[in-house]
């Protein structure tokens, strides 16, 4: 895929937007640096056009993650901070086939033991458990070797497990 035409680009955007604001919002937490860090990966990915290799290596996709992840990550270091998004902000909609009071407690210590995972063990694990990205491409949008993607997650797995305790066990196995 060529981006050469903006209308391209705009199209690229729209059908990622959704995920990578999720990306953003749960490594910056607050929704103003989310919004900021947004806009300023989408005018470097729209100024970077010309250098977009295009090959089956750089998907367009994964390109406009890995921006918008080292975005992230510069405004974390200029923060020297990491903030955590609020509970109430990050409880999904709890499945029906469960008890609703334990699904909403579970998910609140889910989005709790997530959020204080390192940002780039936090990361790995949103493209990977929750967008659906395979290693390889994760990888990419990281922009880091495949080995230490299947690293950080071994070791936010672990992580979210002693965090979860039992509970994290039973969940698995549902």
């Amino acid at each position: 895929m060529t981006l050469a035409d903006p209308a391209d680009f705009v199209d690229l955007v729209r059908r990622h937007d959704r995920t990578l604001r999720a990306l953003a919002w749960r490594l910056l937490g607050d929704r103003d640096r989310m919004d900021d860090v947004l806009q300023e990966a989408y005018v470097k990915a729209f100024r970077a056009l010309p250098t977009f290799r295009g090959d089956a290596e750089a998907a367009p996709g994964t390109w406009l993650y890995r921006i918008t992840y080292n975005a992230c990550m510069d405004e974390l270091r200029r923060q020297r901070r990491v903030s955590l998004v609020p509970l109430d902000d990050a409880v999904g909609r709890p499945d029906p086939r469960g008890d609703v009071g334990d699904r909403v407690v579970r998910s609140h210590r889910l989005a709790a033991a997530i959020d204080a995972l390192p940002p780039d063990h936090r990361a790995a694990v949103l493209l990977v458990d929750a967008e659906g990205f395979d290693y390889a491409s994760a990888a990419d949008a990281l922009g880091i070797p495949e080995g230490t993607v299947r690293s950080r997650l071994s070791r936010a797995r672990a992580r979210l497990r002693a965090a979860l305790g039992e509970e994290g066990k039973e969940e698995r196995h549902a």
